[in-house]
C-alpha cells in the first residue's frame, strides 16, 4: 500500500484542504544513529507522549500466521525481507516509524478508496546508501469516482475537500508528503498532518522478536484491520461524501508501529496563560486567569501553579484548560506540569513556566483610501491596571485609540503589544 519514493516528489494537490490537521508529533530523536536502523533516527514521538521506534522487527503476529508486525516491503535486489536487516546490503528502501491505512470498496456507490497515513523512512535517491536518508509525514488519499462533483474525505487528520471534473480511476490523487529536507534533516516531518499515532483498540500486543528472544510492543497489528483511536479531531474514521447523497465509510485500519522503550519527557505546550482584572485602578473587580495546554489526555494530568494551585480539565484529544481565582500579578508567570506515567510507565513528568500576560483585543483595524488614514482600536483585559498599548511600528494608542492620517499606503496587518506581555494580529479591512 506504499509506494517507493520517486527521485523527486511532487505531491499532487487536487482539492483544496479546508481542515488540515494541526501537527501532533512532538519530537524525535537526535542522537542514536546507528547502523542497525539505517542511521535512522531510533524514535519519534507524538503529543500524547508515544514514541514509535523505525519498525525493523522480525516479530510474527499471534494473529495471523507467517506475518510480521512491522511494515516490511521486500523489494527483490534491494531487500529480502527473509534474510537478516543488515544496513546497506539488505534494508527496506521505505521503512516505517508508523502506518495507519483504510480502504473502501463500493459496488453500490462505485467508490474504491485507498487511505495511507504514515511517518516514513526511505532515500532521496531511491536505494539504501549512507547520507542520503530522508524522511517525512505522508497523507495519501486515492478515488475512484462514478461522477462529476465536490467530494469531501474525512479522515482521522483533517477533511480534504475535491471538486472533480473526470470520474473515472483516481479522479481525487493526492499525495501529501512534509518534512522531506536536507538528507540527515528529520527534524521536518514533526510539521506534517500525522499525528498523534492512530492506535488499535484492541491493543497493544506483545510479540516476540526471534532476533534478540525478548518481548516488544506494538499498537497495532498491520496484518488485520481493527477500530482505531488516537485521532486529533475524535474522527477515528474515513468518510466519503459526494453528489447526490452520497456518504461511505469505515472504521477500520491497519496499524504498525512498535511502542519504544526509551524514557521520555511527558509532552506540554503552553497555548495561553492570559489574566483579567475587571473594575478600575482605584476601584478593582473581577479578577481571573486562564490557561490552555496541549498535554497527553486522561490518564494523564496537567495542573497549574499560579498564586494557587489546581488541577486542570482535559479532553479525550489531549486539549486542557484550567482557571485560578487568584489576584493576578501583572508581567507575574504561571507554572505547568503534566505527568503520564499511568499511560506511559517510562515517561518522565515535565514542568514549564510561562510568563502570564493580559489578553489583547483588536476590536479596529481599518484603512480608508479616500482620507489615507489608517484606524486601530484595541483593548487589554486588564481594566484595573494601566497597560500601555502600542501599535507595532506604529505609535502608541490613546484611550485604546490610534489614527494615522497621511498614510499612502495601508499595512497589511497590526500587531498591538500590551506592556503586561500580551499581544494580538488582526488584518487590516481596506475601506473606500
Amino acid at each position: 500500500m506504499h509506494n517507493a519514493l520517486p527521485k523527486y516528489v511532487l505531491p499532487l494537490l487536487l482539492g483544496l484542504t479546508v481542515a488540515p490537521a494541526k501537527a501532533g508529533l512532538y519530537a524525535v530523536d537526535q542522537t542514536t544513529f546507528t547502523q542497525a536502523n539505517g542511521f535512522f533516527p531510533a524514535w519519534y514521538q507524538d503529543t500524547h507522549g508515544r514514541a514509535l521506534d523505525l519498525c525493523l522487527s522480525k516479530a510474527l503476529s499471534s494473529r495471523v500466521a507467517g506475518a510480521f508486525m512491522c511494515n516490511l516491503l521486500p523489494n527483490p535486489g534491494v531487500f529480502d525481507d527473509t534474510q537478516p536487516v543488515a544496513f546497506p546490503t539488505n534494508f527496506p528502501d521505505e521503512a516505517f516509524w508508523f502506518t495507519g491505512d483504510a480502504a473502501i470498496t463500493d459496488a453500490a456507490t462505485g467508490i474504491n478508496l485507498l487511505y495511507v497515513s504514515a511517518v516514513e523512512a526511505a532515500f532521496g535517491g531511491g536505494l539504501p546508501a549512507a547520507g542520503d536518508q530522508v524522511s517525512f509525514a505522508r497523507i495519501r488519499i486515492r478515488v475512484t469516482v462514478p461522477v462529476a462533483g465536490t467530494y469531501t474525505i474525512t479522515h482521522p487528520y483533517g477533511v480534504d475537500v475535491f471538486d472533480v471534473d473526470t470520474p473515472g480511476t483516481r479522479a481525487i490523487n493526492l499525495t501529501r508528503d512534509i518534512g522531506i529536507g536536507a538528507p540527515g534533516d528529520f527534524s521536518g516531518a514533526l510539521t506534517g498532518n500525522i499525528g498523534p499515532f492512530l492506535r488499535s483498540v484492541n491493543g497493544p500486543y506483545i510479540e516476540t522478536d526471534p532476533v534478540s528472544n525478548l518481548p516488544e510492543t506494538f499498537i497495532g497489528d498491520p496484518n488485520v484491520l481493527e477500530e482505531v483511536t488516537g485521532s486529533p479531531f475524535g474522527t477515528n474514521f474515513v468518510r466519503v461524501e459526494g453528489p447526490n447523497g452520497l456518504r461511505v465509510e469505515t472504521r477500520l485500519f491497519a496499524i504498525s508501529g512498535k511502542l519504544s522503550q526509551v524514557p521520555l519527557a511527558t509532552p506540554l505546550l503552553v497555548e495561553r496563560a492570559t489574566y483579567s482584572r475587571g473594575g478600575t485602578a482605584s476601584a478593582p473587580g473581577a479578577t481571573q486567569q486562564d490557561f490552555f495546554v496541549l498535554a497527553p489526555p486522561a490518564p494523564g494530568t496537567v495542573t497549574y501553579s499560579a498564586g494557587t494551585s489546581g488541577t486542570m480539565l482535559g479532553s479525550a484529544t489531549g486539549s486542557w484548560y484550567g482557571q485560578s481565582p487568584s489576584t493576578p500579578v501583572p508581567n507575574g508567570s504561571v507554572s505547568f506540569t503534566a505527568e503520564n506515567a499511568t499511560a506511559i510507565p517510562s515517561s518522565t513528568a515535565t514542568t514549564k513556566t510561562v510568563p502570564l500576560v493580559d489578553l489583547v483585543t483588536i476590536s479596529r483595524a481599518e484603512y480608508s483610501m479616500g482620507t489615507a488614514t489608517l484606524t486601530v482600536e484595541a483593548s487589554s483585559s486588564d481594566q484595573a491596571g494601566t497597560p500601555v498599548l502600542t501599535a507595532e511600528g506604529l505609535g502608541t494608542l490613546a484611550n485604546g485609540r490610534l489614527q494615522l492620517p497621511a498614510q499612502p499606503l495601508p499595512p497589511a496587518t497590526v500587531h498591538v503589544l500590551s506592556s503586561n506581555g500580551g499581544s494580538d494580529t488582526e488584518e487590516v479591512l481596506i475601506l473606500p
